[in-house]
């Protein structure tokens, strides 16, 4: 794990009514679908398209949320992406999602990601755009 975690973006993101599950909360699954639209939101504010027609792109090779409280339709969540010192052909990223007007951590992530070559399914280098955020 990086020893400092740098914001790189932060995003709001309305609940709709058909994120609840049976339980009446936002179904687990959910929670992914928010940190990958403020990973894909942070890329292409990047340069960085995420498109089977590019010929290099940003590949998830882990991702993992810890949840801390339900979050319940209507709200708007915030969530907050963090990345940390870029590897070769990697970045590590992290994220906190909040509910606006609150206080509280609702839950937190993280997401490893590779480029890579998209036509050989071999690891690419990190773009030198991505890369220069964090030196």
């Amino acid at each position: 794990m990086s020893k400092e975690r740098k914001l790189i973006l932060s995003t709001r993101i309305p609940v709709r009514w058909g994120d609840m599950d049976a339980y009446g909360h936002v179904n687990n699954t959910i929670y992914f679908r928010y940190f990958e639209q403020a990973r894909v939101e942070w890329l292409e504010q990047q340069g960085s398209r995420v498109s089977p027609d590019e010929p290099v792109g940003p590949v998830i090779i882990n991702a993992s949320c810890t949840f801390y409280a339900p979050v319940n339709y209507p709200a708007t969540v915030i969530v907050k992406m963090y990345g940390g010192e870029p590897g070769r052909t990697s970045l590590m990223t992290w994220y906190e999602l909040l509910v606006e007007g609150e206080d509280r951590l609702y839950a937190d992530g993280a997401a490893k990601t590779v480029w890579m070559d998209l036509r050989t399914g071999k690891s690419a280098p990190l773009p030198d755009t991505i890369r220069a955020l964090f030196d």
